[in-house]
């Protein structure tokens, strides 16, 4: 495959990297604090302090908390975008690398059992040909050695989709949309929920609610992204 950047063809880059070039790489944009303890959400400012953003406070989580690597923008949204839809996998490394780089330090001094990535129905599976979010859950299953179940839970209905919905709408749009396939094997078990990107937190949310239901102690959310 030729080593070129595949976002702006305009300079080198090689497998490894996910055929991401450096200039490209230089429009990443790390989350880092302050940010909200419970759906990760930047902030600008001196907030030396954990708070809790006034969205949380509006919403019933069932999740402890969620964090994101990076924002949301230009190269990794265009990666993110062209990995999903166009089956552009080389982008797989770099999104994956990401992940890792802000997810396995923190994964590293915590106590997790699980890790379970947000699955896709059957119908969309057989359109994709792949879950985006297990792939990139088993590269940190691997980084951290935490087993990935990825049976563990299904998407029972195909929902629409969610780009052009607002925070209420997306909600009522994955109402019911999970299942665990045998709750048991959920008891006690604290659990990393994986995707690749986390917008209004509508589909991890009914994600956890599932697992919650099933018997989880704990579930944390890791994506990629954080759209704003």
């Amino acid at each position: 495959y030729p080593e070129t950047c595949q976002i702006c063809q305009a300079e080198r880059a090689s497998a490894a990297g996910g055929f991401v070039g450096g200039q490209c790489w230089s429009q990443v944009r790390f989350i880092r604090p302050p940010y909200c303890e419970r759906c990760g959400l930047p902030y600008a400012g001196d907030i030396t302090t954990p708070f809790v953003c006034a969205n949380c406070h509006d919403l019933a989580l069932h999740f402890s908390s969620a964090r994101s690597a990076v924002v949301a923008k230009t190269a990794v949204l265009e990666a993110i975008h062209r990995f999903k839809y166009s089956r552009a996998l080389w982008f797989e490394n770099f999104l994956a690398d990401l992940l890792l780089r802000e997810a396995v330090p923190v994964l590293k001094t915590q106590s997790w059992d699980l890790i379970v990535p947000v699955p896709l129905h059957p119908l969309k599976l057989r359109e994709r040909e792949f879950n985006q979010a297990q792939r990139l859950a088993l590269h940190l299953s691997r980084a951290v050695k935490i087993p990935l179940r990825a049976k563990e839970l299904r998407r029972v209905q195909p929902t629409a989709t969610q780009t052009l919905l607002n925070r209420e709408q997306r909600a009522a749009n994955m109402k019911g949309a999970f299942a665990v396939a045998a709750p048991g094997n959920l008891a006690e078990k604290r659990i990393i929920l994986v995707d690749d990107v986390f917008t209004t937190g509508a589909t991890t949310n009914a994600c956890a609610l599932a697992l919650e239901k099933a018997g989880a102690a704990d579930v944390c959310v890791w994506t990629v992204a954080r759209g704003l």
